[in-house]
C-alpha cells in the first residue's frame, strides 16, 4: 500500500512477476478548470515509477490505458446519423480505423484529446520504449467506459452509476451538450469482463506481448443517455427530472463506441455483460448497501 507518485514506497515490495498498473486520475475534465501539477504527476510520472518498479524485477507490465488517447477532433468528424433515442455513425467513413464497429487501433493518435488523455498517451509511449529498448514485457489496453457495482460514480467519471443513483434516490441530472438531446452514446464494460481480459493476459502473457489493444464493451454494449435514462426507469420505477444543457462540454465526445476486433481474435475475449445486465446489477448493489451509499452517491 503507498503512492505511485513517490519512488521510495516501492522500496519495501518485491520481488514480483507482474504490476497491473491502473492508478490514475480518472476525469477528463481534470487539469482544465484547475492546476495540471497532479493530473499530471499521477498518471505520467506515476506511471514510470511503476515502469522502473517492474522492470527492476523483470516483472511484466500490463497498463491500463483509455480510450480517450484518441484525438476528439478526429472522432468529432466521423460521419454520423441522427436516431430517435442516438447518435450512431454511419456505414460510410474517411477516416481510417473509424467504422459501424467502433473505434479501432488504427486511428491516428495525433491532434489534441484532453489532458488526461494526454497524460496516458505519454505513459504508453515510454511503456513501448521500455518495451522495446530495456526489453521490459508489456500489454497496454485501452479501456472504454468502465462500470459495475462499487464504483462511486461522480459527474465527470463513473457516470453510469451516477446516473443510477440519482434515479434510486430521485435526485437531478441534466443531458448537457449536442443540444440537450442526451443522444450522445458510450459503451460499457462491466469490471466482471474487463477482470476476465487481464487474467486472461495474466496466464498467456506471450499471447499479447508488446501489443496495444482496445478493451470496450463494443456496439453490443452501447447506450445513449436518453436510454441509459429509460433502464434506469425499469429498476427504480422512478422518473426523475432531467434538464437540457445545448453547450458542450470541453472534451465531450458524441460518441465513442471501441471496436475489439483485434482483442477478441487474438484472445477469444468477448464482454458478457449488456447494458440491461449491468444496471439491473448496479441497482441491486445499491438496494442492499443503500444506508452506507446514501451519504456518498445521493
Amino acid at each position: 500500500h503507498g503512492d505511485i507518485r513517490i519512488p521510495s514506497d516501492f522500496d519495501e515490495i518485491g520481488p514480483i512477476d507482474f504490476l497491473i498498473e491502473a492508478a490514475a486520475e480518472p476525469s477528463v475534465l481534470a487539469g482544465i478548470e484547475g492546476g495540471t501539477e497532479y493530473l499530471i504527476d499521477t498518471n505520467l510520472n506515476g506511471s514510470v515509477n511503476c515502469l522502473n518498479f517492474a522492470k527492476k524485477h523483470k516483472a511484466k507490465f500490463i497498463f491500463l490505458s483509455t480510450s480517450r488517447v484518441y484525438p476528439i477532433e478526429r472522432l468529432e468528424a466521423a460521419n454520423y446519423r441522427e436516431e430517435e433515442t442516438r447518435f450512431t455513425w454511419s456505414a460510410e467513413q474517411s477516416i481510417l480505423g473509424i467504422s459501424q464497429n467502433g473505434v479501432s487501433e488504427a486511428l491516428s493518435t495525433q491532434g489534441y484529446r484532453s489532458l488526461y488523455g494526454s497524460t496516458k498517451l505519454a505513459s504508453e509511449l515510454i511503456a513501448e520504449e521500455y518495451h522495446n529498448m530495456l526489453g521490459l514485457d508489456m500489454v497496454i489496453n485501452r479501456c472504454g467506459v468502465i462500470t459495475g457495482p462499487y464504483q462511486m460514480g461522480k459527474i465527470d467519471q463513473g457516470v453510469v452509476v451516477l446516473w443510477a443513483a440519482r434515479h434510486f434516490w430521485q435526485g437531478k441530472l441534466a443531458y448537457i451538450g449536442y443540444g440537450g438531446t442526451g443522444k450522445q452514446v458510450r459503451d460499457m464494460l462491466h469490471i466482471d469482463d474487463l477482470w476476465r481480459l487481464i487474467d486472461f493476459q495474466l496466464h498467456n502473457f506471450s499471447v499479447v506481448n508488446g501489443k496495444t489493444l482496445n478493451a470496450g464493451g463494443g456496439f453490443a454494449s452501447s447506450t445513449s443517455l436518453q436510454e441509459l435514462t429509460i433502464l434506469c426507469q425499469k429498476y427504480s420505477q422512478n422518473k426523475i427530472e432531467i434538464s437540457e444543457v445545448s453547450e458542450n462540454r470541453p472534451a465531450d465526445l458524441r460518441i465513442y463506441v471501441t471496436d475489439k476486433s483485434l482483442v477478441s481474435a487474438l484472445t477469444g475475449w468477448r464482454p458478457q455483460y449488456t447494458p440491461d445486465k449491468i444496471i439491473k446489477e448496479i441497482f441491486e448493489w445499491i438496494k442492499s448497501d443503500q444506508h452506507i451509499l446514501k451519504p456518498i452517491l445521493a
